[in-house]
């Protein structure tokens, strides 16, 4: 016969209710149970990961900027838009309808005085329009830097909140543009002027021709250095307003920073702005289409219904161009801000300020802007560190 089983032991009586089962001891307060070791990745308490940004993060981050805070951000650039054509509009439009009606009644020789004092009034009005752009657009470049920067450690401001920030650096940020304005007029006038001088000097065709081709290869020269430069400085306006120094230290904060990463810069910059673009086009251009069409269909003759046809058409291709010419400046002002704050992140740790600010912020300490630059490391004449309020 086989021996029995052994017997086997009680069981233990069923907990009743949801409590903690026998022996359980509760941790003490502060307990956190420890992780299992490997990559944990950093933090992201808004905008950008507290980490390098990866090729594809760095150039949809400035989208991500207009969705995340779409009412400020399109607001302002919406403003410079509306700011820009008004003021356009409120000079050459009066200007060209008092020089028609002059030209309505004047002989040949007075026609021909109107039409060369027109000239030079109209490129003086239209200096106007262009300083008022000028100021308008530095401006829009200091709101997107400061929505950014906020943006990046979770904090969302309001409409009222960035103009202030913005206009707290909004002259030497003029200044800046202003001087990037003056050098472009510089390279014009250098390519125009060897032109102009080439035809005057010689009356050959052949001698023009070579005038010409001279002024393509010195414009093409221009452009390649204007590139260079450009790229080089660009991040200047995000030093001005988050670093708070002046243009000078800006520009050799930008040039170091850009050292070594110009063609990932370039790419960026120059991949955005294709996209843009390209958007553009393929949304202005249509409705462009589609009006010239339906007049030429509806009144072929051209008279009354061509008429409103091609007004209602012009209208709507104004107003979005308004509309994508806001998005264009908001998205381009933002992606140069992404940059700046990703050249610090892989040559300063900016990072790491950034995960230590959040930390004390959220501990409910008072922590240092962490975008200033330190007193023992910033460029001569910076102020030292404020807190970021």
């Amino acid at each position: 016969m086989p021996p029995s089983a052994p017997p086997q032991p009680p069981s233990a009586p069923l907990q009743q209710g949801y409590g903690p089962p026998p022996g359980y001891t509760v941790p003490p307060p502060g307990y956190a149970p420890q992780q299992a070791a490997g990559w944990v990745p950093p933090p992201k308490p808004g905008l950008l990961p507290l980490r390098p940004l990866g090729f594809g993060t760095l150039m949809w981050a400035p989208f991500r900027t207009l969705r995340r805070n779409p009412a400020p951000t399109f607001g302002s650039g919406l403003i410079v838009q509306l700011v820009s054509a008004a003021a356009a509009a409120a000079v050459i439009v009066p200007f060209f309808g008092l020089t028609f009606s002059r030209l309505e009644g004047a002989t040949g020789a007075d026609a021909d005085a109107i039409l060369s004092g027109a000239v030079g009034g109209f490129l003086l009005l239209s200096l106007v329009p262009v300083l008022l752009s000028i100021v308008a657009s530095a401006f829009l470049q200091g709101v997107m830097v400061v929505d950014v920067a906020t943006g990046t450690v979770g904090d969302r401001l309001g409409f009222g909140a960035l103009w202030r920030r913005a206009a707290a650096r909004i002259w030497p940020l003029i200044g800046w543009t202003l001087l990037v304005a003056v050098a472009l007029l510089v390279a014009f006038g250098v390519v125009a002027g060897e032109v102009v001088l080439a035809a005057v000097s010689t009356s050959s065709p052949i001698g023009l021709v070579v005038g010409i081709v001279v002024g393509l290869l010195l414009g093409l020269g221009l452009l390649v250095v204007a590139f260079w430069i450009g790229v080089k400085l660009a991040i200047v306006p995000s030093i001005i307003v988050l670093e708070q120094v002046g243009i000078r230290a800006a520009v050799a904060r930008s040039w170091r920073l850009t050292d070594g990463a110009y063609w990932r810069t370039f790419g960026v910059l120059v991949l955005v702005a294709v996209i843009l673009n390209v958007a553009a086009q393929v949304v202005v251009q249509p409705v462009s289409l589609v009006g010239t069409i339906l007049a030429v269909l509806i009144d072929p003759s051209g008279t009354g219904a061509a008429l409103a046809v091609t007004v209602i058409t012009t209208i709507v291709t104004l107003v979005l161009s308004l509309l994508i010419g806001a998005i264009t400046a908001v998205v381009q002002a933002a992606l140069v801000a992404v940059i700046y704050i990703d050249l610090r992140m892989r040559r300063e740790g900016l990072d790491l300020e950034l995960e230590r600010y959040v930390e004390l912020r959220e501990a409910g300490q008072e922590a240092e802007d962490p975008y200033r630059v330190p007193v023992e490391s910033a460029p001569r004449g910076s102020e030292p560190p404020a807190a970021w309020s």
